[in-house]
């Protein structure tokens, strides 16, 4: 009995010094600085809006933890005649690689925050306000993100913005610990033919669920040789990029499970994703199904599942392209064989309605185009003759097998 009580008194006293070890200077509490109501487009996509300098408008701005820095669009910075230098700093996106110019030592302007010393890279946004049907005045990146620990509720759609410093997370959520040099690397499973764990960019400025590497796919052998792939196109840096698109069995973040992903597959000819350091990136069409909380400085980003977390994933297809262009809602482009070029569309056709919404809202039509098995009428006019003309299209399914 004196020996096992030895034990105990040995285990109790290193204990305690283990703990009284640990003594360290803590931050002070992270306090909330401001709270502010945010939109999202199709996909997920975050949009803020805030005032640069001492313009009067605010501007549209993507939220991007895919961006290293922050940025501007060229037509903005002309419009505001914006002063700009050279660089010899490139950036690199999926559809190309560009040297840069700079607008160094500006300000932003949020509702209850000011941002300032901020060197925006300048790019050129045509595409992405094309893909919206709104103007995309900039991407919000690394260098906010940076700064602060922010909260994104997308059960209230709010960002809250808080100072650097200690920060209780929510019960009932996962914490991730990123890798993180100006864009979040995190490990995760993806599952189909067999199980692999590999690196992903963590990019909420992704308007899709998962995005694969044409090389990662090959050096896997991820899928069968059966498995079935349909033709599509994605908007990134430079214009457009064709890829294919399927699904995945199971893909895993931290311990949550989603089951049949849709997937994009590109050529990554530009090396966006250092393979094979990386297999791909996640987007938010998957990510806004939870609550996060970006704490950059500490390397934490914290998951808690919100109402979002089992709605269905978006496997509609139908092969057709279609921007803002002007004022207008013009195809662009027909994927061959898909339920775009069946119902007789063609490239320039001006979409005039579909199922009689004559709005010019290029979101909403985006909407009404993922509802699988579902027959649109879209009133078009055609660009060689001017003519109107009523098309039927059935919306297609990446989960049925091809005929």
């Amino acid at each position: 009995m004196r020996y096992l009580t030895k034990l105990l008194l040995i285990a109790c006293c290193a204990c305690f010094q283990s703990v009284t070890a640990q003594e360290y200077f803590s931050q002070p509490p992270a306090q909330l600085i401001t709270s502010f109501g945010f939109r999202m487009y199709s996909g997920g996509v975050v949009t803020l809006r805030a005032k640069l300098n001492d313009f009067p408008d605010s501007l549209n701005f993507i939220l991007d933890t895919g961006s290293g820095g922050i940025s501007l669009d060229s037509s903005t910075v002309a419009r505001l005649k914006i002063p700009s230098v050279a660089s010899d700093r490139t950036i690199r996106g999926i559809a190309g690689v560009k040297k840069v110019r700079f607008a160094n030592n500006n300000t932003l302007h949020f509702p209850g925050l000011t941002v300032d010393s901020l060197n925006f890279h300048i790019n050129d946004y045509e595409i992405l306000t094309s893909v919206y049907g709104e103007h995309i005045d900039g991407i919000i990146g690394y260098s906010f993100l940076s700064r602060y620990i922010v909260k994104l509720d997308y059960d209230t759609n709010r960002i809250s913005v808080f100072s650097p410093g200690t920060i209780r997370y929510p019960k009932g959520g996962f914490m991730i610990r990123p890798n993180l040099a100006t864009i979040p690397v995190t490990t995760n499973r993806i599952k189909e033919e067999r199980k692999i764990n590999t690196r992903f960019f963590f990019d909420i400025g992704a308007g899709l669920s998962l995005l694969l590497t044409e090389d990662f796919i090959a050096d896997s052998s991820l899928y069968s040789k059966k498995k079935k792939f349909w033709t599509t196109q994605a908007e990134g840096l430079g214009g457009k990029a064709f890829m294919k698109i399927t699904t995945t069995k199971e893909f895993r973040v931290g311990p949550y499970k989603f089951r049949k992903v849709p997937t994009f597959i590109f050529e990554d000819e530009f090396n966006v994703t250092s393979y094979p350091y990386l297999g791909g990136l996640i987007g938010n069409d998957l990510l806004r199904r939870f609550n996060v909380i970006f704490n950059y400085e500490r390397r934490e980003i914290y998951l808690t599942p919100n109402k979002h977390f089992r709605e269905p994933f978006d496997y509609a297809y139908t092969g057709l392209g279609f921007y803002f262009i002007d004022g207008q809602v013009t195809v662009t482009d027909i994927m061959p064989g898909s339920p775009a070029e069946k119902a007789g569309f063609k490239v320039g056709d001006v979409i005039i309605a579909v199922d009689n919404n004559m709005s010019r809202n290029i979101q909403a039509y985006r909407s009404m185009l993922q509802q699988t098995g579902a027959k649109l009428k879209f009133l078009v006019v055609r660009q060689a003759d001017g003519d109107l003309e009523e098309l039927i299209m059935k919306v297609g399914s990446i989960l049925k097998k091809k005929k």
